[in-house]
C-alpha cells in the first residue's frame, strides 16, 4: 500500500488537484495520505477537503494531517512526497520581492523563477526544502520526491546535488506547450508529435508535427500575421530571433532575458504587451476569492473532481504498476544535454516505471538555444552555491549575472539591492557571511 506525503498541503486547491487525481488511480487505492503544513488553519481546511474527496470518490484512502513539527511522522515510510511549499507566502515575502526592486527602477512580471524575485525566493526556500529532504533520508529512504515549487531548477538542483533523495521537478508548461501553441494560432491540435528540451520555463520546442507533417513553417508564418498581433508577443519574438518556441508564457519569458523590460525604453512594455506586477495582481485576486472558494472546498457537500493532466498521479501509477509513463521532468544533466553544463538542472523527457524516473538523452541543443539557456543556468547555479555555502558574495554574483537585472542596474546598485533584500528578509533567510 503506497504512502503519499503532501508537503505544503495548505495549498488547498493544488492539493485537491494532485490528491484528487491520485484517488482516480486504481494502483493507489487505499493509499495513506499524509498532509503536512506550517499553518494549522490551512492544514485543517485541506484535511476536510481531502476527506470529502476520499468519501465522494470512494478511494478507500486514510488521511492524516501533521504540522511541520511532526514532519518526521508525516514522512515516515513515504513512497512519494509532493512538494508545494511557498516559504514566506505572498505577504510578507513576495511583496518584498517586488516592492524593494521597484525603488531601484527594476520591474518584474512574475518573479518566481529567475530575476531578483526568483533569486530570493530560491534563497529562502532551498534551506527549508533541504531540511525536509534530510528527514526523508532518515525516515523514507526510498521516497520519490515530486517537486512542484518554483524556482524549479534552483530547488530541484539543490536537492539532487546536496542530498541523497531521488526526485524530479515537475512543471505544467511542458505538457501544454505544443497544443496551446497550435490553438492560439488556430491550427488543429490533435495527433501532435513534439520534442522539448532545455531548462525549466525555457525548454525549446525542437520539433512539432501533426500526422507526420512538420508544423513549424506554418507556425512561424502565422505568428507574424497581423491577425495574431498582440498574442504571445515575447515568445513569438524569441521564436523569430532564435528559431524555436519556448515552453513558458510571454509574461514569464519577458523577465528571463534583457531585451523587453527596460526602464529607458518604456514603449517596449506596450509593444510586447508585458504585464508588469502580474503575479501580485493574481495573488490579490486569489485572496479576494478565497473566502467563497474556501466555503465550497471545506463544506459538507460532496466535492467533484475529474482527473487532471498533472503529472504526479501518472508517475505514481507508473511506478506502482510498471506501465511506463513519459513526461517532461527536471533532473541533473548527466550528459543528457551535451552542450549545457554538467550537473545543471535540465528539463528533458523522462520515463517513469518500476525503476523510478529515468531521463532520456537529448544531445546538443541548437547552439543559440543552448547559449540562452546558459545565461539562466549561471544564475541558478550561483543561487544554489549561495544556499549551500552561506556565502553572501554568491548572492551578489547571481544577481549581477541575471540578464534582466544586469541590463537595468549598475554593479553598485545590484549589490545595494541585494543588501536591502537580505535585510528585509531577515528571519526568512539563514545568515550569510
Amino acid at each position: 500500500m503506497a504512502k503519499i506525503c503532501f508537503i505544503g498541503a495548505g495549498s488547498t486547491v493544488f492539493a485537491k488537484n494532485v490528491l484528487g487525481d491520485c484517488m482516480h488511480v486504481e494502483s493507489l487505492r487505499g493509499a495513506q495520505i499524509a498532509l503536512l503544513d506550517v499553518d494549522p488553519v490551512r492544514l485543517a481546511d485541506s484535511e476536510r477537503m481531502v476527506n470529502n474527496l476520499n468519501r465522494t470518490l470512494n478511494s478507500g484512502m486514510t488521511v492524516e494531517a501533521f504540522l511541520a513539527a511532526d514532519a518526521d511522522k508525516a514522512l515516515a515510510g513515504a513512497d512519494y512526497a509532493v512538494n508545494a511549499i511557498q516559504v514566506g507566502g505572498y505577504r510578507p515575502c513576495t511583496v518584498t520581492d517586488f516592492e524593494i526592486p521597484k525603488k531601484y527602477g527594476l520591474r518584474q512580471t512574475i518573479g518566481d523563477t529567475l530575476g531578483i524575485g526568483g533569486i530570493f525566493r530560491g534563497l529562502r526556500t532551498i534551506p527549508v526544502l533541504l531540511e525536509y529532504c534530510r528527514i526523508m533520508e532518515r525516515v523514507a529512504p526510498n521516497v520519490l520526491l515530486l517537486n512542484y515549487t518554483n524556482p524549479m531548477a534552483m530547488l530541484t538542483g539543490a536537492v539532487l546535488k546536496a542530498t541523497g533523495v531521488h526526485g524530479v521537478g515537475l512543471c505544467h508548461s511542458v505538457q501544454v506547450c505544443a497544443p496551446c501553441l497550435c490553438s492560439e494560432l488556430d491550427l488543429p491540435a490533435d495527433n501532435l508529435r513534439w520534442k522539448i528540451a532545455g531548462i525549466n520555463h525555457q525548454g525549446w520546442l525542437l520539433e512539432i508535427s501533426r500526422n507526420g507533417d512538420d508544423l513549424y513553417p506554418e507556425i512561424k508564418r502565422r505568428a507574424q500575421l497581423p491577425e495574431y498581433a498582440g498574442r504571445d508577443t515575447v515568445r513569438f519574438e524569441l521564436m523569430k530571433r532564435f528559431g524555436y518556441y519556448v515552453t513558458e508564457s510571454s509574461e514569464h519569458s519577458s523577465e528571463y532575458v534583457p531585451w523587453f523590460i527596460k526602464s529607458r525604453s518604456p514603449e517596449l512594455i506596450e509593444q510586447f504587451h508585458i504585464p508588469l506586477d502580474e503575479y501580485p495582481r493574481r495573488c490579490e485576486e486569489q485572496i479576494r476569492g478565497w473566502a467563497e472558494m474556501r466555503a465550497e472546498l471545506t463544506g459538507d457537500a460532496p466535492l467533484k473532481h475529474a482527473r487532471s493532466t498533472e503529472y504526479a498521479s501518472y508517475i505514481a501509477d507508473a511506478v506502482q504498476t510498471g506501465v511506463p509513463f513519459t513526461f517532461g521532468g527536471n533532473v541533473l544533466n548527466t550528459g543528457l544535454v551535451t552542450n549545457l553544463p554538467p550537473r545543471a538542472c535540465v528539463e528533458v523527457m523522462c520515463v517513469a516505471d518500476r525503476n523510478g524516473v529515468t531521463p532520456t538523452h537529448v544531445g546538443d541543443l541548437p547552439p543559440q538555444c543552448a547559449a540562452l539557456n546558459r545565461t539562466s543556468i549561471n544564475v541558478q547555479e550561483l543561487v544554489i552555491e549561495a544556499a549551500l555555502t552561506g556565502r553572501r558574495d554568491h548572492i551578489y554574483h547571481a544577481a549581477m549575472l541575471d540578464p534582466h537585472t544586469a541590463a537595468e542596474l549598475t554593479i553598485d546598485e545590484i549589490v545595494s539591492l541585494c543588501d536591502d533584500l537580505i535585510e528585509a528578509h531577515r528571519g526568512w533567510l539563514p545568515e550569510y557571511h
